[in-house]
């Protein structure tokens, strides 16, 4: 099943419909790494990243992998780790995936410019949760827990989020 995303901070997932939160730079079909924007296309969901220490992991069919302290993304466009997972402390620019505020708790991994992946094109592209108030996010899709939860118990590899335009 496909997650769609609107511009208006609408998800759907079949006859659900959610609120979410967008990246700060709106949508865009040519992402570039820094520019805040929520890319537009159609990206599979590739696995589930979670922080054990702040619950049991829902339900889910995605592979789901358990993070810890020392967990990071790469988004160095010149670091041959691009848009890959790193262990911190890591030697390139990299993004820590054990946050404090919460929103990466649960970390659905998407497959935007991972195959291959381009140098530049973004990267760290994922469905989490939601701030507060739903804030914008980096390019991410954010979703409150419970609702992330409930497409969590659904999904399974082959569904996607879509993000149109």
């Amino acid at each position: 099943m496909d997650l769609i995303v609107s511009a208006m901070g609408e998800a759907r997932w079949g006859a659900l419909r959610l609120r979410c939160a967008l990246g700060r730079g709106g949508l865009k079909a040519d992402k570039r790494e820094g520019d805040g924007a929520t890319p537009i296309g159609a990206w599979p969901m590739r696995r589930l990243l979670y922080r054990a220490d702040r619950g049991i992991p829902p339900s889910t069919r995605l592979t789901a992998t358990q993070i810890g302290p020392e967990d990071g993304w790469c988004d160095d466009p010149c670091d041959p780790a691009y848009n890959q997972p790193v262990r911190l402390p890591y030697p390139g620019r990299a993004e820590r995936l054990w946050r404090q505020d919460g929103l990466y708790d649960l970390l659905v991994v998407l497959g935007h410019n991972d195959d291959p992946v381009v140098p530049g094109l973004g990267s760290a592209i994922f469905l989490h949760v939601a701030a507060p108030g739903y804030g914008p996010t980096e390019g991410c899709i954010g979703l409150a827990r419970p609702d992330l939860e409930r497409i969590l118990a659904e999904a399974g590899l082959g569904d996607r989020v879509v993000v149109r335009g």
